[in-house]
């Protein structure tokens, strides 16, 4: 297990990239599966969770490869052969659940292996395969795996169940090559599935109502090549670059984050009395998103007038979040932090408690997070769940002294070369096989 050791409590300065979007790349990845032919995507992000996808990908007969160190070309063209897919590659990330939709159309039957990813709880697959069986595609549960049985696909009348990222993404997928039209109602109009969204497109699928939560899809039979499609960037990484900026009252620079997904977030952090601006609006490298460099000032916090709490776009993002924790921990006052989506995730902000933070679990959902605090080095393991994983690092950049990071994985399923990036703004850390 590789770790970090950090030497905390530096003032940072400079400028940082964010990289591209995880969920996009695994989305885009899967969704290649539904074109009989060549994808090139640009700006891939060499992290863990992608190297998964492409190992299932490889084993099912997918040619794969690297044109240079962010472009990738994949051959989905040869018959796959799903009794060949890499079994461990599938436990370990449950994006693998996007292969559910990307091959409705394309394989009759076969069987894939239940997933794993951030330990959060109970996370059902019902609202996948409630959308997805309205389409034709049947799911069988056994212990260790998933029997999947394709029927004749056919436009539906969609209303999702919840709000799900993957679980609309899927839905999108199986109706995208349904003969007919289909809608799809409290869809997720969230980052990666609107940038699915304009990949399929790209690919010659009819999407309307990208952004919105109502989705109507009319189905073609045949998906085309696409030579050049780039993956947008992160708005989660750049936000935890911003959240590292705002703890350590750095005066920073996070370059390349996409504005309509952080502006509720912004909002929140100039109440809190953060100062910030924006400079070089511009399109994304697709054209299809607002990107933006935040310059960040140290300023003096004070907690939030009310609850913060991650809900669907619009919303404060879900996955943003746990990075507040580490904010709030240098604000004055108390703010309640809800963290209703998952079952146990709040319970790992408790980890700060070791670093110092005043933190109060009131049920598996809520903490009360009270400060300014100033925080202390120590050793700890690090959360199995990225996003929580990355608040804690977050509050050793910032704590004073030397502390350590074990198990670096669940960070690097989500971050590129994230040691590189935090040094050339002055952090001290090491990563250590």
């Amino acid at each position: 297990m590789a770790k970090f050791i950090i030497e905390g409590g530096k003032r940072l300065s400079g400028s940082v990239d964010v990289s591209t979007s995880k969920n996009s790349a695994v989305a885009l990845l899967c969704a290649s599966l539904m074109i009989h032919g060549k994808v090139t995507l640009l700006d891939m992000p060499r992290i863990e969770e992608v190297f998964r996808i492409l190992e299932i990908l490889e084993s099912i007969g997918v040619v794969v490869a690297w044109l240079d160190d962010h472009t990738l070309h994949l051959d989905t063209s040869h018959p796959l052969d799903m009794s060949t897919i890499h079994r461990k590659a599938c436990e370990v990330t449950r994006s693998s659940l996007l292969l559910l939709g990307a091959l409705a159309a394309r394989e009759k039957t076969y069987k894939i292996y239940k997933s794993g990813g951030c330990r959060l709880g109970e996370r059902t697959v019902k609202p996948h395969l409630f959308a997805l069986e309205k389409f034709g595609v049947h799911v069988v549960s056994n212990a260790k795996y998933y029997e999947v049985t394709n029927r004749t696909l056919k436009a539906r009348d969609i209303v999702m169940y919840e709000s799900g990222d993957t679980p609309t993404e899927n839905a999108i997928m199986a109706a995208v090559l349904a003969p007919g039209v289909t809608t799809i109602k409290f869809a997720s109009s969230n980052y990666m599935v609107q940038d699915l969204c304009y990949f399929l497109q790209a690919a010659g699928a009819h999407v309307e109502g990208i952004g919105t939560t109502t989705l109507t899809i009319k189905g073609t039979k045949k998906l085309h090549s696409v030579s050049a499609y780039p993956v947008m960037p992160d708005p989660i990484v750049a936000m935890s670059l911003i959240a590292l900026g705002v703890t350590t009252k750095s005066p920073i620079t996070v370059r390349q984050c996409p504005l309509d997904f952080l502006e509720l977030e912004l909002e929140k952090l100039s109440v809190m009395g953060q100062q910030f601006s924006l400079k070089n609006k511009r399109v994304s490298k697709n054209g299809k998103f607002t990107i933006v460099d935040v310059v960040l000032k140290p300023s003096h916090l004070v907690a939030l007038p009310d609850k913060v709490y991650g809900r669907p776009f619009p919303g404060l993002n879900i996955d943003n979040l746990p990075f507040f924790v580490p904010m709030l921990t240098q604000a004055k006052g108390r703010t309640l932090v809800h963290d209703w989506v998952y079952e146990n995730r709040a319970i790992y902000y408790l980890e700060l408690q070791k670093l110092g933070a005043q933190i109060t679990l009131l049920d598996p959902h809520r903490v009360f997070v009270e400060g300014p605090t100033k925080l202390k080095a120590n050793e700890l393991m690090c959360p199995p769940a990225i996003r929580p994983a990355v608040a804690v690092l977050i509050a050793m950049l910032a704590a004073k002294g030397t502390s350590v990071l074990r198990n670096s994985y669940p960070i690097e399923r989500g971050y590129e070369d994230l040691t590189s990036k935090l040094i050339s703004i002055g952090a001290s850390i090491t990563r250590v096989e």
